[in-house]
């Protein structure tokens, strides 16, 4: 796919990309490009045997090159999407056969209109689009985070933390590709070649305090499921020291109950008690004083 860089990204023939001085676009799969890449004069050759891990930005004589490895914002969980570039003053190539080049510059076709169009200004709403939804996914993975907290609050059963340990691996991923696409964006403001007109780095500036700021909301959202991974071993603590308390009160009681039924049940020929009239309710009597007895005690020193 070729397009040229006017008011809006207009798509065009191979044979008018060379008639037209306006910078282009173009979206390549990696056989086009090993058959065309002669055409754009860039001087290099881009290995695609490497497989792509990183978003990255490289110098070279006369052209920037780079690849770009996309978490799938979908499921953050399944393998990125990669894809490489090259760029000079005249224009910016993409080869890439997983579709998301064609499908983020084909929206920026449908969707963005310049008062001053430039190729700066195309990378920037590019790499707009790469990120456009992540605010409202951060902000979605904060509000999950708050209502497990307060279920754990609320004290519901059959809580575990799968979903905020699944969160916090979906954030870091984020958060790596968030200082990825920053350091991308320094590379491009650097402009160590040349490419871009001193004026248009401002978008490139504006880009990098963005991605700054989604890399700082990843960080709180990260120490949230920290905090609650916390909150969630207290409350298990508190759980397991009621638990251990009932225990002790319930053991406590029965202490001096098996001392007696302990004492008495040894039978010996002139225990007097065992031929009192009244020995046996008189035990239940003893019995029921010492666990009334234990129970105020345990209320009044609050262990209970």
């Amino acid at each position: 796919m070729y397009y040229l860089i006017h008011e809006k990204l207009t798509q065009c023939e191979k044979s008018e990309r060379k008639a037209d001085p306006a910078q282009y676009v173009v979206v390549l799969t990696k056989a086009e490009w090993a058959r065309e890449k002669e055409s754009f004069d860039m001087g290099i050759d881009i290995e695609h045997d490497t497989p792509v891990r990183t978003t990255k930005a490289e110098v070279n004589y006369d052209s920037l090159t780079g690849t770009f490895c996309i978490p799938n914002r979908s499921d953050l969980t399944q393998e990125e999407d990669t894809f490489s570039f090259a760029l000079d003053e005249k224009g910016v190539v993409f080869i890439d056969d997983s579709g998301i080049a064609k499908a983020l510059t084909e929206e920026i076709r449908r969707t963005k209109k310049w008062r001053l169009p430039s190729l700066e200004r195309f990378m920037y709403d590019f790499l707009e689009q790469i990120v456009i939804r992540d605010r409202d996914m951060i902000e979605q993975f904060g509000k999950e985070l708050d209502s497990v907290e307060e279920a754990i609050i609320a004290d519901q059963d059959g809580l575990t933390l799968e979903r905020v340990n699944e969160i916090r691996g979906e954030i870091r991923t984020l958060r790596v590709h968030y200082e990825q696409l920053l350091d991308f964006s320094q590379e491009l403001e650097e402009n160590e070649n040349n490419f871009f007109k001193q004026e248009n780095l401002r978008y490139f500036h504006l880009f990098s305090n963005r991605i700054e700021r989604l890399r700082d909301s990843t960080k709180a959202v990260g120490d949230h499921t920290a905090q609650i991974r916390d909150i969630y071993k207290a409350h298990l603590d508190i759980k397991q020291n009621r638990i251990m308390t009932i225990l002790t009160v319930v053991t406590t009681i029965f202490m001096p109950l098996t001392l007696i039924a302990g004492w008495y049940g040894m039978n010996f020929r002139y225990m007097p008690e065992l031929d009192a009239r009244w020995g046996y309710p008189a035990v239940i009597v003893i019995s029921l004083l010492i666990v009334l007895g234990s129970l105020w005690f345990f209320k009044k020193k609050k262990w209970l």
